[in-house]
């Protein structure tokens, strides 16, 4: 039999976390970001559980064609546009919009030869300072495209640095409303986390209406704000659930290590269990003792150093609630147990000292992966 490990993507929690989106931004357009193969659960995985959305939005021009192969027509947006002129012919011929954030794209386009003009989306640097047009230079690039007869149509876009934390969002709205004032277009500022925490906020929602937010991480289930907000208390389901089975046990006594490095001495008598989960499959190798893990949906730790293939688990709660417990039995990494019970990814990357955006992203191609 196959090795008992396997990635679950749950298509009904992806409409539930789009609809979601819907009731943070009602008068919002949604873009579903599917970059990264969409966040590690596969862009095919999720296509139809996010197909209503109104546009998907990506990093390179092979997610774009795989969109366009499942037969979706409508809006595709490259979030850091093109990387060399020769990338807008085949925007030119799939239909691609893309972003615009540095005169050599601006270059390209005015060079490009195409029957079919352009719609791009001008990005702002307003104080993230990755990519985009400082808001000194903002209008003299706009005044630009808007000169090419290869652009159809210049959205505004700009990117927030803080949307999940207390400093907001107010000093970079402040920066991107004043260098876009009287500029026609659609605008599209909001990411996950200004979606959630500041779509309901006045001026948010002015620029909202009838323009377009990024769903990303929102959509697969994670908090943008984790620990601040989770997952369940923002209504969001998990979309991808890692789950093992149990390859065996062992009854330590007092002293007893377990894994390399003896990283863990039992205090006392206790039985563990051997999952089949290990760092090749994805799993972060600095998970920690104390790192959370489900056995028969009963919450209970990560012990010792996880190996390459394995990972030790603490049976003690399933003993102390007098449930049985042995090879065959099911551990849940993160996301849904068969009892219905959640692990959010969160929980874990908290734990890990990471983010559940590395945790989804870093399954390995080793493990198995189905629709369910």
């Amino acid at each position: 039999m196959p090795r008992p490990i396997l990635a679950t993507i749950h298509t009904d929690a992806l409409h539930h976390n789009l609809a979601r989106v819907r009731a943070a931004a009602p008068d919002a357009k949604v873009w579903a970001v599917v970059k990264a193969n969409a966040y590690g659960h596969g862009i095919e995985r999720v296509y139809e559980g996010l197909r209503g959305a109104d546009g998907f939005a990506m990093i390179d021009l092979a997610e774009a064609e795989r969109v366009r192969a499942l037969g979706w027509r409508g809006p595709l947006l490259l979030l850091e546009g093109v990387f060399e002129p020769r990338d807008l012919e085949l925007c030119s011929r799939l239909g691609i919009w893309h972003a615009v954030h540095c005169d050599e794209q601006i270059d390209w386009l005015a060079a490009h030869k195409t029957q079919v003009p352009h719609r791009v989306f001008l990005k702002m640097n307003s104080g993230m300072n990755r990519l985009g047009f400082t808001p000194a230079r903002y209008r003299a690039a706009w005044a630009r495209l808007s000169a090419l007869p290869q652009v159809e149509e210049i959205s505004l876009m700009t990117h927030f640095s803080d949307a999940d934390g207390p400093r907001g969002i107010a000093h970079q709205l402040a920066v991107f409303r004043e260098a876009t004032r009287d500029l026609p277009g659609e605008r599209s500022i909001s990411n996950s986390a200004a979606t959630l925490r500041h779509g309901g906020e006045a001026e948010v929602r002015g620029i909202n209406e009838g323009g377009w937010v990024r769903a990303g991480i929102v959509l697969y289930g994670s908090a943008p704000d984790h620990p601040e907000r989770t997952a369940a208390q923002w209504g969001l389901e998990p979309t991808m659930t890692l789950s093992a089975k149990l390859l065996g046990t062992q009854q330590l006594q007092r002293g007893d290590t377990v894994g390399y490095g003896s990283r863990f001495t039992a205090e006392g008598p206790l039985l563990i269990g051997v999952a089949a989960c290990g760092y090749a499959d994805g799993y972060p190798r600095h998970a920690d003792t104390g790192t959370p893990v489900l056995v028969k949906g009963v919450r209970t730790r990560l012990v010792g150093r996880v190996s390459m293939d394995m990972v030790t688990v603490d049976l003690t709660p399933l003993q102390q609630a007098g449930i049985p417990v042995g090879m065959g039995d099911e551990v849940t990494l993160w996301g849904r147990a068969s009892d219905g019970t959640w692990l959010s990814i969160d929980d874990v990357a908290q734990a890990a000292g990471t983010v559940g955006y590395e945790l989804m992203c870093a399954v390995a191609p080793r493990v198995p992966v189905v629709v369910g």
